[in-house]
């Protein structure tokens, strides 16, 4: 089950396990149960301190993470290889004593809810964002006896998930009610269970001293910002919803010079370490919804955040980032996680032998339609332009599979639905204007991105298409307010674009300050 190298890494992880734990199985005739039998003997052989047994549960494959010292309630119902590797790790780790990296005080509210909440959490092995999630509430299971998780394959248990119509991963429902979809930290989730947190929140970041640079946004352009600044020795600060960025949501990225091969969860990781090496001032979890420009120039600009709080500072970098852009058309909105997806690697294995339609015919559409060609029944492309626009190879790779189909000069005008999910969607053909239904369960929309910048109309000049515009220095239409990544009019998005925008905002923040007040600003000389 687990190769060598695998096992010589865990083994060194379980030695920091520090009381007994109990891998507790319920397991049936299935070949799951039977590869699930054979994970939990190569687990228990790595530790001394680690044991299994066969036990009782309503869903098998499943297995509890316990141990004899403590109340704890937390269980994986499959097999957490793939994507959730990590969280098992985690798990067996934090059952065993080791403690849990995250900030004192989020323990201490974690441990103050009363409960009970029951949580469960459908997962499925090729999502990059459901770890966080299982993560998160499988520490706080750990930590509180009052809350109780078990974490979900929806492949596996395809019978369920069909049952309580999940067609999104990760979906959270807690005490029997959908709780929440979609990407989620222990903060957020903390902020849904604990009402006064976010106020509380807000009222921290309200009483902080101006910065001399804030960065707003988590991505590649942010984080490369934030620490280009703060190797100058000026405050710093970044308010991010959430850090990583988009780059959380990217599967394969081979295209970063140096790295030949990463994935977008990875490199977020790599991102926030990075960040976290530098006096930064990080205020994650924060999404902006106003900028009001200084007065004077050389006053403070002031970020209002969505929670009511505000920031000030001498000097601003934008790097909001973008995110997928929607269709537009009925329907979308009402089955949004019902059938209407926009990840295929996270929520594909959920439509396993069913009819999905991919609609975009660039490199993100054509690769989604590849992808889930090999797990689908039938997959229909749908590109509004006369022709694809991806890459020739990936476009001969999707003509060679035998269960697509592509459909060019088509505009979908609408989603169809049961009232419960997705059952079709209409397009238009460009040519005739007749219009035609597809029979379908599943819908991935890959058109594109659209930038995230609506609260910042009216304070700052924005292209047609909503992007900010920057100069050749990520200077702004506002004197000290700069700009990088995908949401400026720099062209060509890119990760490796976005780190360089980044760091040259930040360079040119600096040379504005100095500029500005060379009494204040102590300048760092340093080539890099």
């Amino acid at each position: 089950m687990l190769d060598a190298n695998l096992k010589t890494q865990l083994k060194a992880y379980m030695e920091n396990i520090r009381r007994p734990v109990e891998l507790v199985a319920a397991l049936d005739d299935t070949k799951g149960s039977r590869d699930l039998e054979e994970l939990l003997q190569e687990i228990s052989g790595l530790s001394d301190k680690v044991n299994w047994k066969r036990g009782d549960d309503a869903r098998a494959p499943s297995f509890a993470i316990t141990t004899p010292e403590a109340d704890i309630s937390l269980r994986f119902a499959g097999l957490p290889l793939g994507h959730e590797f990590t969280s098992l790790v985690l798990a067996l780790l934090q059952v065993g004593g080791h403690p849990p990296k995250v900030a004192p005080e989020v323990i201490e509210q974690v441990k103050s809810l009363d409960g009970p909440f029951e949580f469960e959490t459908y997962f499925s092995l090729s999502c990059q964002n459901c770890p966080d999630v299982v993560q998160a509430l499988n520490m706080m299971a750990v930590l509180n006896p009052n809350i109780r998780h078990t974490a979900i394959d929806g492949a596996l248990f395809k019978e369920e998930v069909d049952a309580r119509q999940v067609m999104a991963v990760p979906t959270v429902y807690l005490n029997g009610e959908v709780f929440g979809s979609g990407r989620m930290e222990v903060e957020q989730i903390l902020a849904k269970l604990d009402t006064g947190a976010q106020e509380k929140t807000a009222a921290k970041i309200s009483q902080k001293e101006p910065f001399d640079v804030l960065v707003v946004g988590g991505g590649p352009a942010g984080a490369a910002g934030a620490i280009y600044a703060a190797r100058k020795g000026i405050r710093t600060g970044i308010a991010a919803e959430r850090l990583g960025g988009q780059v959380l949501d990217t599967m394969g990225i081979e295209n970063l010079i140096s790295v030949p091969y990463t994935e977008g969860p990875k490199l977020a990781t790599a991102m926030e370490a990075h960040i976290k090496e530098y006096d930064i001032d990080v205020m994650n979890l924060q999404t902006a919804s106003k900028l009001v420009p200084a007065k004077d120039e050389g006053g403070l600009h002031e970020v209002v955040l969505e929670n009511g709080a505000s920031l000030k500072t001498r000097s601003l970098i934008l790097a909001p980032g973008a995110r997928w852009r929607q269709m537009g058309v009925p329907g979308e909105e009402e089955y949004r996680n019902k059938g209407v997806a926009y990840c295929p690697h996270c929520d594909g294995p959920l439509f396993k032998g069913k009819r999905v339609s991919v609609i975009g015919g660039g490199n993100s559409g054509v690769e989604a339609a590849i992808d889930l060609a090999g797990l689908v029944a039938h997959v229909t492309l749908i590109e509004f332009d006369t022709q694809l626009r991806a890459d020739a190879v990936l476009q001969n790779k999707l003509r060679s599979l035998p269960n697509v189909t592509i459909i060019t000069s088509a505009m979908t005008t609408e989603v169809l639905g049961d009232g419960a999910k997705v059952k079709g969607l209409v397009y238009k053909n460009r040519n005739t204007e007749e219009l035609h239904e597809v029979a379908l369960e599943g819908i991935f929309v890959q058109i594109g991105l659209v930038p995230n910048t609506e609260w910042l109309r009216g304070s700052i000049e924005l292209s047609e298409r909503g992007e900010i515009v920057t100069d050749m220095r990520a200077q702004t239409s506002l004197p000290g307010v700069f700009a990088a990544g995908d949401a400026t009019t720099t062209p060509y998005k890119q990760i490796v674009i976005s780190m360089g925008e980044g760091a040259k905002a930040a360079l040119s923040a600096f040379d504005y300050l100095i500029r500005l007040a060379p009494a204040e600003v102590a300048p760092v000389l340093e080539d890099a």
